[in-house]
């Protein structure tokens, strides 16, 4: 109700909603509730079009083309889902290539889904600039994340959701509101000098993991997320936190069907990872999460009192 209040659709209020509980049911607090808050701000202020209807086409059987006309960017992929999962199926391989969205939150909410089909999935994602590239002061790329996921047979899936920058910008945002320090190679500040101060950083730019190495990553994410969609590069997107215009950012999805590779993919690939668990004490990305999920679904979530309020708010303001 909250993001109806907002000014969302049916539609998109659902999807919003949904993404944004199961990143705090997850322990990704910073993607979850907090970071719904900023969907409805978004919605608010119209740099959501809560209204919007995507429109999605497919230029070929496998390729599944979203012009999310300034909506938010789950709804599109939610439309082509079902038929997206079917002809991966069918034809092995499948891409979604959406533009003109706002960003989407939690990348591995995209990529997780694909796995309850049997589905590996890799996803890229971008957003306004705020990171800096390799040999550069300046912000030119978002913190562009990775996400990837595999099923793993009777086990939780695999999932690897990462930004290219040293941190996300929220953990950032949230060391300026508590007024806490960062570490240092995070960012730089609006003189491109390193700092520990994160209300600088806001100023400045984010830094790359492992230097011009992450900064690569962010370059490839770049030309997936926003140079195969056709959306806004980085450089070209308005923000994300004021204003009244969409990023019209860009989300690049594939899913491949490993069965018609190896038909014992999933049992092999839970026994490896497993195997790297408990021999060798690998960390197992989505393992916590799915756990965190599990006790979430019988217990519940704690949510601060702020953010239930502020999101409160919103809910109170709809009528129907």
């Amino acid at each position: 109700m909250a993001a109806l209040g907002a000014g969302a659709g049916e539609e998109t209020a659902a999807a919003l909603a949904a993404s944004a509980v199961a990143a705090e049911a997850e322990g990704s607090t910073a993607l979850g509730l907090s970071h719904f808050l900023d969907y409805l701000e978004a919605l608010e202020d119209g740099r959501i079009d809560g209204g919007a209807e995507p429109v999605v086409t497919r230029p070929a059987l496998a390729m599944f083309a979203s012009d999310a006309k300034g909506g938010a960017a789950h709804t599109g992929f939610d439309r082509a889902f079902d038929d997206f999962a079917k002809a991966a199926k069918l034809f092995g391989v499948a891409i979604f290539a959406q533009k003109n969205a706002y960003t989407c939150g939690a990348l591995g909410w995209f990529t997780r889904r694909l796995t309850e089909r049997g589905l590996v999935a890799l996803a890229a994602t971008n957003g306004p600039a705020l990171m800096a590239g390799a040999g550069s002061i300046k912000p030119v790329y978002c913190t562009n994340p990775l996400s990837f996921a595999a099923p793993l047979g009777d086990g939780p899936p695999l999932v690897i959701d990462q930004a290219s920058s040293a941190t996300a910008f929220v953990n950032i945002r949230k060391a300026a509101e508590d007024g806490d320090p960062i570490p240092e190679g995070w960012a730089l500040d609006a003189s491109g000098n390193p700092t520990t101060d994160p209300a600088a950083a806001m100023k400045g730019a984010l830094l790359a993991f492992g230097g011009n190495r992450g900064a690569n990553i962010a370059l490839m994410v770049e030309m997936l997320a926003a140079g195969v969609t056709g959306a806004n590069w980085s450089l070209d997107a308005p923000s994300f936190m004021e204003g009244a215009e969409n990023p019209g950012t860009g989300l690049f999805v594939v899913a491949i069907e490993p069965k018609l590779l190896d038909p014992d993919f999933e049992r092999r690939a839970g026994e490896q990872v497993e195997r790297l668990r408990r021999r060798y004490g690998v960390h197992s990305p989505g393992r916590a999460g799915a756990e965190a999920a599990e006790q979430a679904a019988a217990h519940g979530v704690t949510v601060s009192r702020e953010v239930v309020q502020r999101i409160s708010d919103y809910a109170s303001r709809y009528g129907g």
